[in-house]
């Protein structure tokens, strides 16, 4: 599959920014509305809609490269754990394949599904979040 002109995830794996981690499969990038700051996206750069259209051979590279950013975001974010999670056509709000890596803390407020998104506070929060994640992602590969 090749990248759609209609979907906004496709056009970000071509212009992101706050890129985090990218490889030929996938690009990370900071979600533009995190649940805390560090939250991560990860999305294949080629088109496919639900994990269920995600060709067999790549589920293993994807999901090592889920495993990889889980480590950096809780180690960059300081974190106690993360969240990793995938809406499939349900609360999917864009029809993409994405995986939410959350930074995780003891009583952060988080309650199963319901996610009190918000803005970044600013820039300079999300280069900190961007600049930390890369650091980690250097020490756990």
């Amino acid at each position: 599959m090749s990248a759609s002109a209609s979907c906004r995830f496709c056009q970000i794996a071509l212009h992101a920014n706050y890129v985090v981690f990218e490889d030929d499969l996938s690009i990370a990038f900071l979600d533009h509305r995190p649940l805390f700051i560090g939250h991560t996206l990860l999305v294949p750069k080629a088109h496919y809609e639900t994990l269920a259209d995600l060709p067999a051979n790549l589920v293993g590279p994807f999901f090592g490269n889920v495993q990889l950013l889980a480590r950096a975001v809780e180690q960059a974010m300081q974190a106690e754990g993360t969240f990793v999670a995938i809406n499939n056509r349900v609360s999917q709000s864009v029809p993409h394949l994405h995986v939410h890596i959350v930074p995780r803390r003891k009583k952060d407020g988080l309650r199963g599904f319901f996610w009190p998104r918000q803005a970044h506070p600013d820039e300079e929060n999300m280069r900190r979040a961007q600049t930390a994640i890369r650091a980690a992602l250097a020490g756990v590969s």
